[in-house]
């Protein structure tokens, strides 16, 4: 605040003398001239009567000859003053109004705002660099969760865009490069409250910048980190302990699952759904020879993992020296009919549009759908706008850079019993997968499952605890329905962690202890239902016996009510 009041004032400088000089000689002058009081002598005025006729005058209040009429020097000296102040306050309002919409001036003002509001902040936030498409897509997961964000951008647009977005926990957003440490400084990095780094710039380089800021700044926090260079992926897990996401790695991963384990696949995906998404439909890609078209860094992902799970690709690269492709690669775009053909798209099972060009790459899956219309096709989207014509197009899957980055870290922040869930599960066959996912159909609505973990403990689950601690309570009794309780919620524990084991999908009579964590599956309204259960020592005590407390007709007639 000191700073933007000597910008001010330094700014003001001249305005300020002028009209300081202004009022003076209008005082002065009011005080010299001889005026005449009521008996016709004559009257001199004060300095403090002097002083309030020109403070009148000068703002065009207009109160009048007071506290005598005025003789005819006074008011010759009257419209001097008149018009001395007029022009003198249009010339310091014109420079105050220029000085408060000078860029930097306004720059200085924001960032102080801004600062105020971060030091203020009392309740656990993510510091998240990069308001772009997966930047976007994670605060609003992140809001929806009710998780506070503090953003950092050097785009003024994507700001802006920030500012008129309707959150249920607004963000605060700052114009700044994320590559400067005083940049994240300023944006809270050194906060008590700050929990966790987010980098999702467009450069790596960035990226790498702000885990490094982190790890010296704040060695405590959780940094994860978008990256899509193999390098400075090894680069950024060298130090610390932090979390990089490779979106193109990702993808074909998820690619490969789908392609041998299309339940698995299913489940992995709605695992790590956003809150309110739309639940989407398993895919069932076939098996057999695969056409991948661009050999980039998305390509080359692609070509490891297929191959690496035994699946028998083709390889289409415009330059294949350049980009070091394997032996046997159809030199081509990919675009032309002859080209597809040469690489087998007649017996090939998919096909996978990977350049960095959207119009190729929809070129590319048209141009094989007219050749093979039952053909399975994934395209590379890399501009969001261009999301609509990609929708249209109806492909078989789209990859979206910022769908997928954003999807796995909101899986990530959410809780960590998803990871423990999605590792424990990784031998599981298919048929396993598939008796899972239609379970959680049946306990979902057309969005993706909501996950959250019961954590036993006294903060977070006081009647629970207690309970625990007292007498014997089981899964079964948390999923009884508060409103009735031989009926049982429409929900699924996932995984149970006790002191480091995990238990995948564990039994209704399995005993609960404190300290257990509980990930369970259900739709979000499901959810208050079972939390209210853990946290309320009469709902909880009437879900155990079947009887009521003291006090119990009111939270009867509540829940009869909702």
């Amino acid at each position: 605040m000191p700073d933007i009041f000597y910008v001010l004032l330094r700014r003001m400088r001249t305005p300020l003398v002028v009209l300081i000089l202004m009022y003076a000689v209008s005082v002065l002058g009011f005080t010299l001239i001889p005026g005449m009081d009521a008996e016709g002598k004559p009257w001199h005025m004060s300095f403090f009567h002097a002083l309030y006729l020109v403070s009148y005058t000068a703002t065009t209040i207009g109160f009048g000859e007071i506290p005598y009429a005025f003789t005819d020097g006074q008011r010759l000296w009257m419209m001097f003053v008149v018009h001395l102040t007029v022009i003198g306050w249009l010339y310091s309002i014109g420079s105050l109004l220029t000085v408060l919409q000078d860029p930097a001036f306004r720059k200085l003002r924001v960032e102080y705002v801004f600062q105020r509001s971060v030091k203020h902040l009392r309740t656990p936030f993510y510091l998240v660099c990069g308001y772009g498409d997966t930047g976007g897509i994670l605060i609003k997961a992140l809001a929806d969760e009710g998780i506070k964000a503090v953003v950092v951008d050097k785009d003024e647009n994507r700001i802006n865009e920030l500012e008129l977005s309707d959150y249920i926990r607004r963000p605060l957003g700052l114009l700044g490069d994320a590559a400067k440490p005083a940049v994240l400084e300023m944006a809270g990095i050194t906060n008590s409250y700050c929990i966790g780094v987010i980098a999702l710039t467009d450069s790596d380089q960035t990226n790498l910048m702000v885990a490094l800021t982190a790890h010296l700044l704040n060695p405590d926090l959780r940094v994860l980190a978008r990256v899509e260079s193999p390098e400075l992926e090894a680069n950024i897990r060298s130090f610390g302990t932090n979390e990089v996401i490779n979106p193109f790695e990702t993808f074909a991963g998820r690619l490969a699952m789908a392609i041998h384990s299309p339940g698995m696949y299913t489940l992995f995906t709605w695992m790590t759904g956003v809150p309110h998404e739309p639940l989407r439909e398993p895919l069932f890609p076939g098996q057999g020879l695969w056409i991948i078209a661009g050999y980039g860094r998305f390509g080359k992902a692609l070509h490891s993992r297929l191959q690496g799970a035994g699946i028998p690709v083709q390889v289409i690269e415009p330059d294949p020296q350049r980009t070091h492709a394997p032996p046997g690669t159809i030199a081509g775009q990919g675009t032309e009919a002859n080209t597809l053909l040469e690489a087998g798209l007649r017996k090939a099972v998919g096909i996978v549009a990977g350049t960095n060009n959207d119009a190729d790459n929809l070129s590319i899956l048209m141009t094989a759908q007219e050749l093979r219309p039952d053909i399975f096709r994934v395209a590379r989207q890399n501009q969001r706008d261009n999301g609509i014509i990609f929708d249209k197009a109806d492909f078989n899957l789209i990859m979206k850079r910022g769908d997928v980055i954003a999807h796995k870290i909101f899986a990530l922040l959410r809780t960590p019993l998803i990871s423990d869930f999605l590792e424990a599960i990784r031998g599981n066959d298919d048929d396993w997968a598939n008796l899972l996912v239609s379970r959680i159909l049946g306990v979902t609505t057309d969005e993706v499952p909501y996950l959250w973990e019961i954590k036993i403990n006294k903060a977070r689950t006081p009647a629970l605890y207690k309970s625990c601690l007292m007498q014997t309570v089981t899964l079964h009794h948390i999923l009884c329905d508060p409103r009735e309780r031989e009926h049982l919620l429409p929900a699924i524990p996932l995984l149970l962690k006790r002191k480091g084991k995990v238990t995948v999908l564990p039994e209704t009579d399995t005993h609960l202890e404190v300290s257990d964590r509980v990930l369970m599956c259900a739709s979000y309204p499901t959810s208050h239902d079972m939390q209210w259960a853990t946290q309320n020592e009469n709902v909880l005590h009437y879900l155990l016996t079947g009887q009521e407390t003291s006090g119990g007709d009111l939270w009867r007639r509540i829940l009869q009510n909702r």
